[in-house]
């Protein structure tokens, strides 16, 4: 047994009944972290109207949520297993509730950018370090996948009801209205929190590693900001290549330094672990369906059909119940029979929304375009539960924060790159106004959502291979005894 296996006593005599009360602090704290985001979808035409902003500021006023948080991911979960993981969740509270005041009283876009990028620091605190106090409360694996398809599901659903919440309160109160409503959430996930959840921290957590955090940020933001602008700037335009250079540059040298320290933040050894490597590829694919999806899909029928907020939010209510109803049975698969079936299912339902989005037009019927919306909604709702198994499986507990981190990283980098590369793909195709070419532009943004169900498709018989499962079983072992 390894000196560095995790086994806090508070933790260990939590009652069937505790934990779950554990699961569920968690889960509300996350449900509306994932109202909030996707709630500001549904709100962009009334943003851009109401302050004045820009398509490439709309598409920065989603993105500097998720590429800030997912810079500060894995430094948020490293940081929980260092100093408590209570202790920084009820950190990312304040910060995130501090933070939506701020969006809800900006007078420019440039206000709400840097608000968001407020919100997002909390949010760093809470998706890896929520999944970490899972790990460290359901200690058996079978319960623990279950667990985590119960989480999978109630992110997944706070994701799919932001639309219909936001275009509630938009129709209702205004847009701002979506960042006030997580003010009561946050104050009574604090008391809980601080009530029922116990401290937990790794025994021997792991030192700081600002260069490579530095890496990290540097990495993502230039990436994302050269797609978002290679639409304005030109994509061979200096200032675009040399944002893709430094992107790259940037991915090379965390590579090198991490390889090189002994506590590093991304530990390159977990990726000689198949089923690892592909629950990073199988977030990034799924949530760049997910972003691209309901960015162009609020766009689509409120700028082309003339749908109000409310109207645009209740077209997404068929994913929003699939996603509810599917992602906890595919947390029950997985502990049962591994994640091979829920990822094709992820595949299958994602590949066909595509191609049912590829017929897209002005006059689309109401019914193809909720059976869309509902076979991503499965699709997008069996994908949690065996990308985050994948990721916390086979890894210590000492490190459960980080590989959650991780996985969670994978998520927002993903919902970047799709904000970023549908809309950019699709405005790169228009050939007039919105109103008149948005729909047959999109299907370009469509094609590139069928590469990521067929990316999921393949992954699905990769990472449950035998070759696969052999080396999740080697890097366990090394990992138990350094």
């Amino acid at each position: 047994m390894s000196a560095l296996q995790e086994s806090p006593p508070a933790v260990q005599g939590l009652t069937a009944a505790r934990r779950r009360l554990i699961l569920g602090i968690c889960c509300l704290s996350l449900f509306v972290v994932g109202i909030d985001v996707l709630g500001t979808n549904v709100a962009l035409p009334s943003i851009g109207r109401d302050l004045g902003a820009s398509s490439t500021q709309l598409q920065w006023v989603v993105d500097a949520f998720t590429v800030v948080l997912a810079s500060l991911l894995m430094l948020g979960g490293s940081v929980a297993d260092r100093v408590g993981r209570r202790r920084v969740f009820q950190i990312g509270l304040v910060a995130f509730g501090v933070g939506s005041v701020l969006c809800s009283v900006a007078q420019s876009p440039t206000q709400l950018i840097g608000a968001r990028m407020v919100q997002a620091v909390g949010g760093s605190m809470l998706n890896p370090v929520a999944m970490s106090i899972i790990t460290n409360t359901f200690r058996e694996p079978r319960e623990r996948a279950r667990a985590i398809g119960v989480w999978g599901g109630v992110v997944g659903l706070g994701m799919a009801l932001g639309p219909v919440v936001g275009g509630v309160l938009v129709a209702s109160l205004g847009w701002r209205a979506i960042f006030w409503v997580n003010l009561p959430v946050v104050l009574v996930a604090l008391v809980l929190t601080a009530r029922f959840v116990p401290e937990s921290r790794a025994d021997r957590p792991r030192r700081p590693d600002p260069l490579a955090q530095g890496l990290i940020v540097l990495m993502l933001a230039t990436l994302t900001y050269g797609i978002i602008e290679g639409r304005n700037l030109g994509w061979g335009s200096p200032t675009v290549v040399l944002l893709v250079v430094a992107a790259v540059a940037s991915a090379v040298g965390l590579v090198v330094v991490e390889r090189h320290r002994a506590e590093p933040l991304l530990d390159p050894r977990f990726f000689r672990s198949i089923p690892f490597c592909g629950s990073v590829i199988g977030a990034v694919l799924g949530f760049c369906a997910m972003g691209g999806f309901l960015f162009l899909n609020t766009l689509y029928l409120q700028e082309v059909r003339g749908f109000t907020p409310l109207e645009a939010g209740l077209m997404t209510l068929p994913m929003a119940v699939a996603t509810a109803v599917v992602a906890p049975f595919s947390g029950r698969i997985v502990g049962s029979r591994g994640p091979r079936l829920p990822l094709v299912i992820a595949g299958l339902g994602v590949g066909a929304s595509a191609v049912l989005l590829l017929r897209l037009t002005g006059t689309t019927s109401i019914a193809n375009l909720g059976l869309a919306y509902l076979v991503f909604g499965i699709g997008f709702g069996s994908l949690n539960a065996p990308v985050t198994n994948a990721a916390v499986s086979g890894m210590p507990r000492q490190q459960a924060g980080v590989a959650a981190a991780i996985a969670s990283t994978s998520r927002q980098a993903g919902s970047s790159l799709g904000v970023a590369i549908l809309p950019a793909v699709t405005f790169a195709a228009l050939t007039g106004p919105l109103r008149t070419s948005l729909a047959s532009a999109s299907h370009v943004g469509w094609w590139v959502m069928l590469g990521c169900g067929a990316g999921l498709l393949v992954l699905a018989f990769v990472v449950t291979s035998p070759r696969a499962i052999s080396s999740r079983a080697r890097l366990a072992r090394e990992l138990d005894q350094s």
